[in-house]
């Protein structure tokens, strides 16, 4: 299913409410609203800011929220089969990095922890139940974290803003430290890890960067002096901001990577015929559904797909929403196949 039609909702919270929004008007009606007093709660769970980074605790019903305005993450049970309310847990009060731009990642031990940070020499590994720091990097680098993943249960990878990438174990607070040449510099990257989580290792896996100009570097971390590929995107709109650039690998497929964030598509890119010479690939799946089922938009106002996710074990099942608010689920074919 290529395009699923959806209508925007402006939603307080994790989850559905019983009234939803359709215009602009109505969305700046909801600052005013408390949400004990004016909605009944049916699903999901309140939160009393705006949630910047959310991230699923690996094996646990726990997430953890991050917001741009206070220096704490909040930790919520998302409940067990006869629930499905999300109730927030625990607080951990966060104060020697700024909130804006803070990112999270879930560690991969049986007792519940993140690797959070909004500057490379802020990252710290943090127990949830007991607030207490298990890990600090040993870093004097003041570049902002644009991504961070666990490789396993100790080894994590970090993406700067500027396409560096930081290499560390939590056993070890020195982490390797690689850089981009001088010529690549000047954009935004982000970037997404290939791994088998839990039980991965540094040799098994693949590193994708993805800057605001259209790069895209896949690298093997055990050789990280040159990428192994290289490709440039054709671009078709200018990025309206470089906040929601997304690369990801498909869990279940070997050589597919999604790619989002420029505008309103989610496109599917087959990386087995890429090369170093730097081409221009033709993506094997676009998805424009969001394009389509935008209802009201502003004059001059472009759509940007603002996140998506692959489905664990779905091979061709992708997730993606935009910043008018819809949210879509949805398969691709492969036109060659």
């Amino acid at each position: 299913m290529e395009e699923t039609k959806s209508r925007s909702m402006y939603c307080v919270g994790f989850g559905n409410i019983t009234r939803e929004c359709t215009n602009r008007k109505s969305q700046h009606m909801l600052e005013n609203l408390c949400p004990e007093r004016d909605f009944k709660l049916e699903h999901g769970g309140f939160c009393d800011e705006q949630v910047e980074c959310l991230r699923h605790i690996f094996g646990k019903r726990l997430l953890v929220t991050s917001g741009c305005n206070s220096s704490k993450l909040q930790i919520w049970d998302i409940g067990g089969d006869d629930t499905d309310f999300i109730k927030q847990t625990g607080v951990i009060n966060i104060n020697h990095t700024p909130a804006k731009g803070r990112k999270i990642a879930s560690g991969l031990t049986e007792n519940p922890s993140v690797l959070h940070g909004s500057q490379i020499n802020d990252i710290q590994l943090t127990e949830l139940a007991s607030g207490k720091v298990l890990f600090a990097v040993e870093s004097d680098s003041l570049d902002t974290v644009s991504g961070l993943q666990f490789v396993n249960s100790s080894s994590f990878v970090i993406c700067a803003n500027n396409g560096s990438l930081f290499v560390g174990d939590t056993r070890d607070p020195k982490m390797e430290h690689y850089t981009l040449p001088e010529c690549m510099s000047g954009s935004h990257w982000t970037f997404g890890l290939r791994t088998d989580l839990p039980h991965s290792d540094l040799t098994s896996c693949s590193v994708s960067r993805l800057s605001s100009c259209g790069l895209v570097l896949v690298s093997d971390l055990r050789k990280m002096s040159s990428p192994v590929k290289q490709v440039r995107l054709n671009l078709q709109d200018s990025v309206p901001t470089s906040d929601f650039l997304t690369v990801t690998w498909a869990p279940a497929l070997d050589s597919c990577l999604a790619v989002s964030g420029f505008n309103g598509n989610v496109l599917v890119f087959d990386t087995r015929s890429w090369t170093t010479d730097l081409k221009t690939p033709e993506p094997v799946f676009v998805h424009r559904g969001h394009n389509l089922s935008c209802e009201q938009r502003t004059a001059g106002e472009q759509l940007v797909v603002t996140a998506h996710v692959w489905h664990p074990w779905r091979p061709r099942t992708l997730l993606s929403a935009a910043s008018d608010g819809s949210l879509h689920v949805w398969d691709w074919v492969d036109k060659d196949h």
